[in-house]
């Protein structure tokens, strides 16, 4: 079994093989620009990472992460199961999507708690729904464009839209459609946003290198600041995430050889090509400059 045929909701969830069943369409066709940017590792290892920050910004949203599941003990391995959760949505059978997310689902309407200000907080609140859904989008597009391959408008908007139906089995009842509209679901939420040591918790893990050993540690450094380069500059002045999280030359530069390796390395075993071979298409589909169709809506 390769590390991409399973995926667990839990320590001991269920497995899920994106080359079956034959023919089983996925929420996002496989012209769309989310199979482009969603086979690049390097750009989700990035955005991820930008996601969790602009997350964690938000005390309720830090508190039900740090106090309803195992990212205190496990921060990897929880990251790489969300990881491999977004994948599912994308090239995923459209029933297995339902029933993980579903999942999902399930697991979150048992958080409720209070921030250590004594604030309530549900992980089912639609605001915080909302948000944490638009943040993924918004790091995986962001990194995409900033450090892979530069992205014209009409397919900024194509791939906002195209989450629609994923969103939708999350309960998400705001999308924004455009970075413009990102940007304004922000300021609504910025005078909640804070500093916090477990945001500087997380870049250290990050940059220890624990998530992928073999890679040279200073690759994760460049990484972990390539994350904070794409936060919102409100956000991380808020986060007071200095200059030391500035990106140099060099790790411009290695960041932007990773992110064209990755997206020129095509993966047998990997979601993007399993999910095309379901589909009785050439493998090699999601690498393949996306056919450009009428924006929808």
């Amino acid at each position: 079994m390769n590390k991409y045929t399973a995926i667990a909701t839990s320590s001991k969830g269920p497995r899920v093989d994106f080359s079956k069943p034959a023919g089983e369409e996925a929420f996002c066709s496989p012209d769309s620009v989310q199979w482009r940017i969603f086979k690049n590792p390097v750009a989700l290892a990035i955005g991820g990472v930008a996601a969790v920050l602009l997350e964690f910004a938000d005390a309720r949203i830090r508190s039900g992460v740090w106090d309803h599941s195992v990212y205190p003990t496990d921060p990897i391995g929880r990251s790489q199961r969300t990881g491999m959760v977004a994948m599912i949505g994308v090239y995923g059978p459209k029933s297995v999507a339902r029933q993980v997310i579903g999942g999902v689902n399930r697991m979150h309407a048992k958080v409720s708690g209070e921030t250590p200000s004594g604030e309530t907080y549900t992980a089912l609140d639609p605001e915080l729904l909302n948000w944490v859904f638009a943040t993924a989008q918004y790091g995986f597009l962001t990194a995409y464009d900033r450090f892979v391959h530069r992205l014209d408008e009409s397919e900024k908007r194509r791939f906002w839209q195209e989450g629609r139906p994923i969103a939708d089995l999350y309960g998400v009842t705001e999308l924004p459609g455009s970075e413009a509209e990102f940007l304004a679901m922000m300021e609504k939420l910025a005078p909640r946003f804070e500093p916090h040591s477990i945001n500087l918790e997380f870049l250290e893990i990050i940059q220890s290198g624990r998530a992928a050993p073999s890679v040279p540690k200073f690759l994760h450094r460049s990484l972990a600041r390539a994350a904070v380069a794409i936060l919102p500059l409100s956000v991380r002045q808020r986060l007071q995430l200095g200059k030391e999280w500035d990106m140099g030359l060099r790790d411009t530069l290695l960041v932007k050889a990773m992110g064209k390796i990755a997206d020129r390395k095509m993966d047998r075993h990997s979601p993007a090509w399993l999910a095309a071979e379901r589909l009785g298409l050439a493998g090699d589909t999601a690498w393949r400059k996306a056919v450009v169709s009428p924006d929808i809506g």
